[in-house]
């Protein structure tokens, strides 16, 4: 009898035997990884429809840190006027609460030869790895992913923004706040949340400073 109520009994197994039989919690390939394997994949030129589908199983967040850290890239002024558009656009849709990331034709059909793709990646790669080494979730303060998605996707617009006026020296700091905020957002990371929203601010005022100091003086050099 002993041995029938062993069967029956409804305690559930504890121990390490029943922790080895859970299956391990699913880890999604990082945006660095992403990069890399797409760099030693294509031998001709890389289309950002090319990369938009490598990123297809990606969140909003990531695509985010992307358009972002791109326009972090030393490339010649004024070449954000057209690569910070993809983080409005982005971030537009965020707000609008989309499901999947749309980018147009226009975009999508633009591409880098294959150097070129490699060189990018090779400068990026470091920067996206040293900054995903210190994200984790904690201290997250939605509850909910869609409401996270609007309001940092309209902080984000507003960064966006930021990075697309032709301010000199006035680019980089808000694309590294919105790729930031996207990370953030990709893990759960309200530390790094938080520091996004606040570099952004610091990088909204030195527009803001710039701006008011380049329209005072051109004031009084019409005035002289």
């Amino acid at each position: 009898m002993q041995q029938r109520h062993d069967m029956l009994d409804p305690t559930p197994e504890t121990g390490p035997i029943v922790e080895a039989r859970q299956a391990p919690r699913f880890q999604p390939r990082t945006l660095s990884q992403v990069m890399r394997e797409l760099a030693a994949r294509e031998q001709g030129a890389v289309s950002v429809r090319c990369i938009r589908d490598a990123l297809a199983d990606r969140s909003f967040g990531t695509f985010l840190v992307l358009t972002s850290a791109i326009n972090m890239l030393p490339f010649p002024p004024g070449s954000t006027l057209v690569l910070g558009i993809p983080i409005v656009l982005v971030a537009l849709q965020m707000v609008a609460g989309r499901p999947t990331v749309w980018l147009p034709e226009l975009f999508l059909r633009r591409s880098l030869s294959q150097k070129a793709f490699v060189s990018m990646t090779g400068r990026l790669i470091p920067m996206l790895e040293r900054m995903e080494a210190w994200v984790r979730p904690r201290h997250w303060p939605f509850a909910d992913r869609r409401r996270a998605e609007r309001l940092i996707g309209l902080y984000a617009f507003v960064l966006g923004v930021a990075v697309i006026l032709p301010v000199p020296f006035g680019n980089w700091l808000p694309a590294f706040a919105c790729a930031l905020c996207g990370l953030a957002l990709s893990e759960r990371d309200g530390l790094w949340l938080g520091l996004g929203v606040a570099i952004g601010l610091v990088s909204i005022a030195v527009i803001f400073g710039v701006v008011f100091v380049a329209g005072t003086l051109a004031m009084h050099w019409i005035a002289g």
